[in-house]
């Protein structure tokens, strides 16, 4: 049964999955109404997803829970009216360029305005200035901050707040809303033991009073009903790192672009061509045995030596030289079709 302030908590295998796989799973409770429950876990491990799940602010993807009769993921928005948040980093952070009395104004205003019944906003002004500065004295005395005891009174800038100050603060403005549920982060964060144990103490004090308080912490008090959670049930498919690429043989020359790796890799065929062409014109210049043994044999042998001035030899010598001067062009032309051939591979 549920107390006239506190909230029973219950969840059987209330799990939460992201984008990158399972935040919280299999989580079980069983907590009356007006207990400290303390969530511990390392780092990770999805403790403030499951403090936000509880609250009706985070749905959950397995299971269920049930927070004073209230089923959850279905009755989320009933679950955030009995509930409040007190100190949630990037959740509901306090606002640093306000003083204290300024961020204690905004945050009865901000409850009498949506979460007060519709006829308080109906009662003159002068009553409800009275109203909101006794409810204001009445959670700061719950929560422990004496503002005579600040640097600047109720003046103090709400930055240059100690750390337990702001987590009394933060409560303070939380209970402005009379919550049944409520719910801390980090309650022994940055804190040394004797001001965690005036956190702890102030969190018991609250429970006893009949608020059911859910606190995230590194360290659990004893007397605290302890929520355990370990590290996420699926860790995330992590991406296989690329195949490296077999090393290529390759070959740096400065300057070089593909033009000129073109034509070196014809030159090797341009110097093939050339080499042919030289041997062709060899060929030519100079006749095989064979060929120059059956012209002897064809040619009738001479019955005199001619003179010197004799026709028929300077005609011989002529026709001979004419022989040699076509071999030899015809050598030039090869040779130049292989020049030819190379600058055009040289330019491709």
């Amino acid at each position: 049964m549920d107390s006239p302030h506190g909230a029973a908590v219950k969840a059987e295998g209330f799990g939460l999955k992201g984008p990158r796989g399972w935040v919280f799973r299999g989580v079980g409770i069983d907590a009356d109404p007006g207990s400290l429950v303390a969530i511990v876990g390392p780092s990770g491990s999805g403790r403030t997803c499951l403090l936000l799940a509880l609250t009706g602010r985070m749905k959950a993807t397995e299971g269920h829970a049930e927070i004073a009769r209230h089923r959850l993921p279905k009755k989320m928005a009933a679950v955030r009216r009995i509930s409040a948040l007190a100190h949630v980093p990037g959740v509901n952070d306090l606002d640093p360029a306000l003083t204290v009395a300024e961020q204690l104004r905004e945050g009865a205003l901000l409850q009498r305005r949506y979460e007060g019944p519709v006829r308080a906003l109906l009662r003159p002004r002068g009553e409800r200035r009275l109203s909101t500065t006794a409810r204001i004295e009445e959670v700061l005395t719950a929560a422990g901050l004496d503002l005579d005891t600040l640097p600047k009174g109720p003046r103090t800038a709400v930055r240059d707040l100690e750390r337990l100050e702001a987590l009394r603060l933060s409560v303070a403005i939380a209970l402005l809303a009379s919550p049944r549920l409520l719910a801390l982060d980090d309650v022994d964060l940055k804190l040394p033991a004797a001001e965690s144990a005036e956190a702890w103490a102030l969190l018991r004090s609250l429970a006893e009073r009949g608020t059911t308080v859910l606190a995230v912490c590194s360290e659990a008090p004893a007397d605290a009903t302890v929520l355990r959670l370990g590290a996420t049930a699926e860790e995330p498919a992590r991406p296989e790192p690329p195949t490296a690429r077999p090393a290529r043989d390759t070959e740096i020359t400065w300057g070089a672009g593909p033009a000129t790796k073109a034509a070196d890799a014809a030159a090797p065929e341009a110097a093939d061509s050339l080499r042919a062409a030289d041997s062709a014109a060899a060929g030519r210049a100079t006749p095989r045995p064979a060929e120059a043994a059956e012209a002897a044999e064809a040619t009738p042998p001479a019955a005199e030596a001619p003179d010197e001035n004799t026709p028929g030899e300077g005609a011989s010598d002529t026709a001979a030289a004419a022989a040699d001067h076509n071999a030899d062009a015809d050598a030039d032309t090869d040779t130049k079709g292989a020049d030819d051939a190379f600058t055009e591979a040289r330019r491709a």
